[in-house]
């Protein structure tokens, strides 16, 4: 009976001491972690995005490049508002006075048909895709922060629902301002 007692204890002392042994081992590797290896990496920061040697922006009127007529005063003005309500720059309307520039040009203007009437084949709902090609120059530096790059947005509209074109071309240019300015931040 003796001898049972013994191995049993025997048994749980040297799994308390398995025990032992790994805990300090995973706290001594915590520790060496925690001051030794991490102090390098970059965690989260309140820096902002967006460049710092910025801080203001002459929008230029975007160029249209399609036959409907009226869309680049509603992405440039779509792109005036995000920029003062997203990013930290301020809109100048004198390039000499500002510090960057953005320019671009609509591109292209689709139209495509999403669903149809099953008996007399009439468009029921449509969406528009809006694509323009932006630029942006840092005019201190000469540097070119975006430089003729392609963005779409998109948008659709249903006549069913006394939506039409201008409707889906002011939410599309508003889409595509809101690309446009995360364009603008700094890659990470």
């Amino acid at each position: 009976m003796k001898k049972e007692n013994l191995k049993n204890r025997g048994i749980r002392n040297g799994t308390s001491r398995k025990i032992l042994v790994h805990l300090c081992s995973c706290g001594l590797m915590l520790f060496l972690l925690v001051f030794c290896g991490c102090t390098e990496l970059t965690g989260y920061s309140n820096e902002s995005l967006f460049p710092q040697d910025v801080a203001s922006v002459c929008l230029e009127m975007f160029d249209n490049q399609t036959f409907r007529r009226n869309v680049e005063y509603e992405l440039s003005d779509a792109l005036a508002k995000r920029i003062e309500a997203d990013t930290p720059y301020k809109i100048i309307s004198s390039k000499d006075r500002a510090d960057s520039v953005i320019s671009g040009r609509i591109v292209t203007i689709n139209e495509l048909a999403l669903s149809h009437e099953r008996e007399t084949g009439r468009v029921l709902e449509k969406e528009l895709e809006l694509t323009a090609v932006v630029n942006w120059k840092n005019l201190k530096t000469g540097e070119l922060l975006i430089d003729n790059r392609p963005v779409s947005a998109s948008a659709s509209y249903s006549e069913y629902q006394m939506q039409d074109f201008k409707y889906a071309s002011t939410l599309a240019a508003n889409k595509l301002a809101r690309n446009i300015v995360e364009l603008m931040e700094q890659k990470w």
